[in-house]
């Protein structure tokens, strides 16, 4: 426990004195000395050296009173990383990656570590060799003389690295292979782990030092380790993606610095990671022809407006029991949706088996594309056709009306700017818009079946 005492303090100029003064030394003031516990900090188990100075407990200020700053931030070359985490790196942040083993958490880290050439940034490595590293670095083509190459795993003989080479910018791969002498336990371990995030924590705060650490996630695809691991970070970031397809994405899901609805979106290269600006021409499947079943629908992730493709398959079910499968879109509103289309709009979905698929490997979760899943659904069943010009951007209500959405403007333009010549949208949101600005024609309806005769009328 930390030992506490008492001290004098100046309240015009601060100076301290270890007994009660009439007149200040420092600024001449008389009568400005008050008694104020203090509280010595004892070193901890951590091995990040402890300021040996006093300082003045802690006593409750009004809001008013609390000089607020912008954090400055820095700006990294990779536009996809400063959106998730809210417009560049805090100083002082910790950061963790999280993501499936051969993903390419390693990869972007490294890269990034490459791109920050105006910044000392130092990467350890417990999984890799040195000689591993060069091999990665030279594939990904990008030189910086700032980045140095740390192989080792035991927390004291990092931060004495640390200490002789003040770097800018920390990063870990991997927090599960960090190992601290003052715990047992080996490494990877719950108690480990917390103990190695405590000691790099207290580091990146009192040294101001933004701090990046990779960490491995279970079968279930959540962190490893304690939970308590994802509260002491400033910012979790899930790398996610399929291993046999191209596109990865980078997603946050906590962020005290910014917003958690943001994504980035990388394509991964032979030469690395490429960020991908305009993701919904990916998202957008090309085609030669208009097939049953897939519809476009224009929804939001963070601030970054996307139109992805929704595909859909409707066919009798053949052994009894109807399947009912989704991939990306949440597999009990996709019940409820079948059974407003069965309900409200007559049709007969009860003995059917539904796939739904989110083409690109996105998890959608924006209300707004409830009506392409409803028309893909209902193209399939019918077996016609939407054409591919056509776009949705609406919710469904139970009782089969169009509910508006939110920021209308950015989805309409955005599909115009992809070339689509039509989208449908609820007539609610018609308040305040003016849609003599936009070249491409956007429809309204307040119901599902004006919708479906419209689009279904061959």
């Amino acid at each position: 426990m930390a030992k506490v005492k008492t001290s004098f303090f100046c309240q015009n100029c601060g100076h301290q004195a270890p007994k009660w003064l009439g007149r200040c030394p420092s600024c001449g003031e008389w009568n400005t000395f008050v008694e104020e516990v203090v509280q010595k900090d004892e070193p901890t188990k951590g091995s990040w050296k402890v300021s040996t100075s006093l300082k003045v407990a802690s006593k409750p200020r009004a809001i008013q009173e609390i000089n607020f700053e912008e954090q400055p931030r820095i700006l990294t070359k990779d536009a996809e990383l400063n959106r998730v985490l809210g417009g560049g790196i805090v100083l002082g942040s910790l950061v963790l990656i999280g993501g499936e083993p051969g993903i390419g958490k390693s990869t972007l880290m490294l890269q990034i570590a490459l791109l920050l050439d105006n910044y000392r940034v130092l990467y350890v490595s417990g999984e890799e060799s040195e000689q591993q590293i060069k091999m990665r670095a030279e594939r990904l083509e990008n030189q910086s003389k700032n980045c140095f190459i740390l192989t080792e795993t035991q927390t004291q003989n990092i931060f004495k690295q640390i200490e002789t080479f003040e770097p800018d910018i920390l990063i870990i791969d991997s927090i599960q292979t960090l190992q601290s002498s003052f715990v047992e336990s080996g490494a990877g371990s719950v108690s480990q782990v917390k103990e190695c995030t405590a000691e790099l924590m207290k580091f990146a705060k009192e040294s101001g030092t933004p701090v990046f650490m990779i960490g491995h996630i279970t079968k279930d695809g959540s962190l490893a380790g304690p939970k308590v691991l994802e509260h002491m970070v400033d910012t979790v970031l899930q790398f996610e993606g399929d291993r046999h397809l191209a596109y990865r994405i980078l997603r946050t899901t906590k962020n005290r610095f910014g917003s958690t609805s943001e994504l980035g979106i990388y394509e991964m290269l032979n030469s690395g990671l490429r960020e991908v600006s305009n993701p919904s021409e990916i998202l957008i499947s090309q085609r030669d022809e208009d097939f049953s079943g897939i519809t476009i629908g224009a929804m939001l992730e963070g601030n970054r407006p996307l139109l992805i493709e929704t595909q859909s398959l409707v066919s009798i079910a053949t052994y009894g029991t109807p399947q009912r499968s989704s991939t990306g879109f949440d597999a009990k509103r996709l019940n409820m949706l079948l059974a407003v289309l069965e309900k409200r709009g007559g049709f007969r979905l009860g003995n059917q088996d539904v796939f739904l698929n989110i083409a690109g490997g996105l998890k959608v979760e924006d209300p707004a594309i409830d009506l392409a899943v409803c028309a893909s659904i209902v193209s399939s069943y019918e077996d016609l056709s939407i054409p591919s010009t056509i776009c949705f951007a609406a919710e469904v209500g139970l009782g089969g009306e169009i509910r508006a959405v939110n920021r209308i403007e950015q989805r309409i333009s955005e599909a115009e700017k992809l070339g689509f010549k039509e989208i449908w949208i609820s007539k609610f949101n018609a308040k305040g818009l003016d849609t003599s600005n936009y070249k491409i024609k956007v429809r309204m309806a307040g119901m599902l079946e004006d919708v479906f005769m419209q689009i279904l009328r061959k």
